[in-house]
């Protein structure tokens, strides 16, 4: 809800759960072609993150679980990329109130990325000169 409230008051109108493109995205805002996915730190296996603990009983069950879920999300933004959609993934842990405003910031900035490029704007942004990367932008730079 956090995310669709924000994307709505900046002016962003998407589709929720769209059963019609690969791997169901949580939003599809379709005049960017654009996916967004809003994955769980566990359910998703997000390396590094204190929210993704491997549970010590059933450990086979959870593994296999948690690769395969990865496999499907890898699979699903392949096939996206495939259909000319761009994919924008952010993570439970990103949206906890430390990092909440620079996570929305930096994907309202990727979604005027992808806005200006579709329209044909010509422009050179280096990603990778920032200090940080902004935790919201996907893999593009110079796609």
């Amino acid at each position: 809800m956090l995310v669709r409230r924000f994307l709505f008051s900046n002016g962003f109108r998407y589709r929720i759960h769209a059963k019609s493109l690969p791997g169901t995205p949580d939003l599809a805002i379709v005049g960017l072609r654009t996916c967004v996915f809003i994955n769980g730190c566990f359910w998703h296996g997000h390396e590094g993150c204190s929210m993704y603990v491997m549970p010590k009983t059933n450990v086979d069950y959870w593994s296999n679980k948690i690769r395969r879920n990865r496999e499907r999300d890898h699979e699903a933004r392949v096939a996206l990329k495939e259909l000319g959609w761009h994919t924008v993934e952010i993570w439970e842990c990103q949206l906890k109130s430390k990092e909440r405003m620079r996570t929305l910031q930096g994907l309202l900035r990727t979604l005027n990325v992808i806005a200006l490029e579709n329209e044909g704007a010509k422009f050179t942004y280096d990603f990778d000169y920032e200090e940080e990367r902004s935790v919201a932008a996907e893999d593009y730079a110079g796609e």
